[in-house]
């Protein structure tokens, strides 16, 4: 019988914790149906009553009908010296009505003493107590042995004594924490199996920290001496160096061990969540992430490229389809004629690698090189290049004019405005928009245009913005390369544009970002219409 991990994400809860994390009601609804709809088996929802925010999500959230996941309340043992009946966090916990809750106790005689205060004793009946009142109350409980591995390190005897005390009060799952990451694979793997065998009737989860940069290999360790639950956030973010990656772990189990952790159907739709769930948190989804970062299966090496043009598997450990990325193959000084052919006969499948539209392909390239631009991180750019050498390319508006107009006093943050006046088969459009600086400005004003001519350019924004000085030598008179990033919340593109002026360099960088938009969606259509 094929094996089974039960995925437990936290980014609602230790997601929410990482600096410069703020979910509002909204952003967590939407985080949640999308868990769901990729088919993790529990989604831990945090505190609730811990603020007014939390307040109103728990209280949405049950109008929400979910097809795959459980919904987990997440809060602490009763408080010392108080009975767990009277226990606010305990009642507010119960009040969610969702079908499972997670409750973390300590396991580390250090923390019992020195931090919340109370003798070994006490503690160890806040454990039985609490998980004794919800399993009475027919909830899934899961219990979260906070600092249990640190613990377990100081006094092992203790330490199992928490997970004992859960246990015998009727805990479905007693997850150990790494809660500061400082574990090593082999600690992990050696612990965890201790205490798998000592506790063989009861699931074991695994909840990891990445302060030293191994939280997803102290999770497979775990997974491989026994864990059979795996708590972590979508994109690894949390607090200080963030939680165990789930966007990582799920494919190395799924296709590496052939373990199943949501449905087999929803796999192709991992990169697609986590990018998503990365914009709803407003950050960037590091690009070198494995299995769905944007550089997780690009290629730049002449020798690479030539490699997997002929055999994928040569430089490719798993086909990127599967986990709904793609192959890019970068274009740099290092990439030979076989990298330009294969983007060639992306948009016109007959080229051949000698013909004249192959050789004036690369003398336009080396042409814009030359000026200063570089493909290697703005592919889009690069198709356009390509479309208009093979006369495969219209513009989707004509810019008529355009007047920016900039302002800083003393008392106020500096401000800018935009006028634009752009033409659509034989129609203009003006508009006018401020922003947070000229580019800010232009590029709102410039999408506020367009939306009257293409609607699908509204979920469209800017994700990153940068500029490179080239010729730094000419101080103020150097060339810039601007490089801007988009996003539609499904797909990320970057586009580059050089020029002496800034201004100048960002509109043609902006340009192409917005025409490759459009370009893809009217492709959508014809392939709908065909």
């Amino acid at each position: 019988m094929r094996q089974q991990v039960d995925i437990f994400d936290s980014t609602l809860r230790d997601g929410a914790q990482a600096e410069g994390i703020s979910f509002s009601v909204e952003d967590k609804l939407k985080i949640v149906k999308t868990l769901d709809k990729l088919g993790v088996t529990y989604i831990e929802a945090g505190n609730p009553f811990s603020n007014p925010k939390d307040i109103e999500f728990f209280d949405r959230v049950k109008r929400v009908t979910l097809q795959n996941a459980k919904l987990v309340a997440f809060g602490s043992t009763r408080r010392r010296n108080t009975k767990v009946e009277e226990d606010k966090n305990i009642l507010s916990l119960l009040s969610t009505d969702t079908p499972a809750v997670a409750i973390f106790g300590k396991s580390w005689d250090f923390h019992v003493t020195e931090v919340i205060k109370t003798t070994l004793e006490e503690n160890l009946n806040m454990i039985r107590d609490s998980i004794a009142f919800f399993k009475a109350r027919g909830k899934e409980t899961i219990f979260d042995a906070e600092h249990f591995f640190d613990g377990y390190k100081s006094n092992p005897k203790y330490a199992m004594s928490a997970l004992k005390a859960a246990a015998d009060a009727g805990a479905d799952c007693l997850v150990l924490c790494d809660t500061n990451g400082a574990c090593f694979p082999q600690e992990i793997y050696d612990i965890v199996k201790t205490v798998k065998n000592t506790f063989n009737n009861v699931t074991i989860g695994i909840h990891t920290h990445n302060d030293c940069g191994m939280a997803v290999a102290n999770s497979i360790m775990a997974f491989e001496a026994g864990a059979t639950h795996i708590q972590g956030t979508f994109t690894g973010f949390g607090e200080r160096c963030g939680n165990a990656n789930l966007s990582t772990i799920i494919p190395n189990l799924q296709l590496k061990r052939n373990v199943r952790c949501i449905p087999d159907e929803n796999l192709k739709n991992l990169t697609y969540t986590a990018r998503k769930i990365s914009e709803i948190a407003n950050v960037s989804l590091n690009a070198r992430d494995p299995y769905v970062g944007n550089s997780a299966f690009a290629h730049k090496g002449g020798m690479h490229i030539d490699g997997v043009c002929k055999a994928p598997s040569s430089f490719e450990h798993i086909d990127p389809t599967l986990v709904g990325n793609k192959r890019r193959f970068l274009m740099s000084e290092v990439a030979g004629r076989n990298t330009v052919l294969e983007k060639i006969r992306e948009i016109y499948p007959n080229v051949e690698k000698e013909s004249q539209e192959t050789e004036n392909i690369i003398q336009r390239l080396k042409e814009l090189e030359h000026q200063g631009y570089q493909f290697e991180g703005a592919e889009s750019t690069f198709e356009l290049v390509i479309r208009k050498q093979l006369g495969k390319y219209k513009p989707f508006f004509e810019l008529e004019t355009f007047k920016l107009m900039t302002e800083q006093t003393s008392n106020s943050k500096p401000s800018a405005s935009a006028l634009i006046k752009v033409k659509v088969d034989g129609r203009s459009e003006i508009t006018a928009a401020e922003g947070n600086g000229p580019v800010h400005a232009l590029d709102r004003a410039l999408r506020k245009a367009l939306e009257v001519f293409y609607p699908e350019l509204q979920n469209v924004h800017l994700t990153d913005f940068k500029v490179r000085v080239i010729d730094s030598n000419k101080a103020t008179a150097a060339k810039v390369r601007v490089l801007i990033e988009s996003t539609d919340g499904e797909s990320v593109w970057t586009t580059v544009g050089v020029s002496t002026d800034i201004i100048e360099a960002s509109w043609i960088a902006l340009v192409d970002s917005i025409e490759y938009k459009l370009l893809k969606e009217l492709e959508k259509k014809i392939k709908v219409y065909l």
